[in-house]
């Protein structure tokens, strides 16, 4: 199985780091692993020349969650997403490369500080991150529940 992992995020905006963060703790993993920073866009090129099987998308998501909480995001609630693109509006991003992909899972991660020069992750997202990137290691996505949104 094709797995690959986008980390969308700015480092220097405290925990809009953490997909970026996710992407590097999978480098030496059998997961095809992206930081992406702030151009979420500009990996559908090798989204569609790798055509995974599962393509994971990980970036800070506003979710009135406490700090560290991740969740799978429904891809109807992408807009939870903090992502953003040069041009391009997110929908259509994600939607082109859901089309090369098997499978397309949203992960979210609610920060706790966004502030722009604050690097590093606060505790609660760091320690998230770390427990995202052993369940992306396992294997394990349905340990992550799915954000809890009216249908």
């Amino acid at each position: 199985m094709k797995r690959m992992l986008l980390g969308v995020g700015n480092r220097l905006s405290q925990d809009d780091g953490v997909g970026p963060d996710v992407a590097a703790g999978l480098q030496a993993s059998a997961w095809l692993a992206i930081d992406c920073g702030t151009s979420l866009e500009n990996a559908s090129g090798i989204v569609a020349r790798e055509h995974p099987d599962l393509l994971v998308i990980v970036d800070a998501a506003e979710m009135g969650l406490k700090p560290g909480d991740v969740r799978r995001l429904p891809t109807r609630f992408r807009d939870h997403m903090l992502a953003s693109t040069h041009g391009l509006p997110l929908p259509f991003v994600l939607d082109r490369m859901a089309s090369h992909a098997g499978e397309l899972c949203l992960i979210g991660v609610q920060p706790e500080c966004m502030a722009f020069g604050n690097e590093g992750l606060s505790p609660a997202v760091a320690q998230a991150s770390r427990t995202l990137i052993q369940l992306l290691l396992d294997n394990d996505l349905d340990r992550i529940p799915f954000l809890d949104v009216p249908t």
